[in-house]
């Protein structure tokens, strides 16, 4: 987990200051390896790729949608997929339980000023630099699948893959202004459309646009997953 010292974030375009407390966020995407445990621990909440007769599954399955992504999928250090905001929550609340801190998805706001270096930001449009192909995966370099994380430089706080190689689950509910957004950089819930949940970073799968720190789609499906959507843990 790497330290983010409070501070204020003026999103582009957008009133009033948010005013962010000190937290942590994890330095990569949670990985195969440690969603793998989880659901050992758990046995439950398991990827789409591997739900028993699931259409998805990537050994019975007939649908090819997580199969074409090879060994990429499964590989311990590549970041997991296909889970949804559901069982990202439930992972946080496992860690909880098995280490006593507290874990739960970053708000959006937190992810942004996060991606942007905190204090230390520079003003960069994707986490870490101007220029994408150093910093992150996109459908410019990946070839068509995740990478392993921490390969790509990272940003000022030592966060890697904020820019690219997945998508990653938020806390907030899918809201489409921040005219009641909360100043405190707290997740903001309880509102908005019914199911709705917000991805920040951009994926493999994307262009150069969709990994800008200031980019963010809103209306993703809570209990779906996807083959190029993960998450990160944060502590407080």
């Amino acid at each position: 987990m790497v330290f983010i010292p409070g501070g204020a974030l003026r999103r582009e375009g957008e009133l009033p200051l948010v005013h962010i407390p000190n937290f942590y966020l994890s330095r990569y995407p949670v990985t195969n390896a440690q969603y793998m445990a989880f659901v050992a621990d758990t046995g439950a909440h398991a990827p789409e790729w591997m739900e028993e007769e699931s259409d998805y599954h990537i050994e019975t399955g007939t649908d090819d949608y997580y199969k074409k992504l090879g060994s990429a999928l499964t590989a311990p250090d590549h970041p997991v997929v296909g889970v949804s905001w559901h069982d990202a929550v439930a992972y946080c609340a496992w860690l909880s339980a098995r280490t006593g801190e507290r874990y739960r998805l970053p708000s959006e706001t937190e992810w942004e000023y996060a991606g942007r270096g905190g204090p230390s930001s520079q003003g960069f449009p994707y986490a870490g630099g101007y220029r994408l192909e150093e910093v992150g995966w996109f459908d410019g370099n990946s070839r068509g699948a995740t990478h392993p994380v921490g390969l790509k430089k990272p940003n000022q706080l030592g966060l890697y893959d904020m820019s690219g190689n997945v998508w990653e689950w938020c806390a907030d509910h899918g809201q489409y202004d921040y005219g009641a957004a909360p100043l405190d950089g707290s997740p903001w819930q309880g509102s908005g459309e019914e199911g709705d949940r917000v991805v920040r970073g951009g994926s493999w799968g994307g262009n150069d646009d969709y990994c800008r720190l200031s980019y963010g789609f809103r209306g993703f499906d809570a209990g779906e997953g996807y083959d190029y959507l993960g998450f990160r843990p944060a502590r407080y």
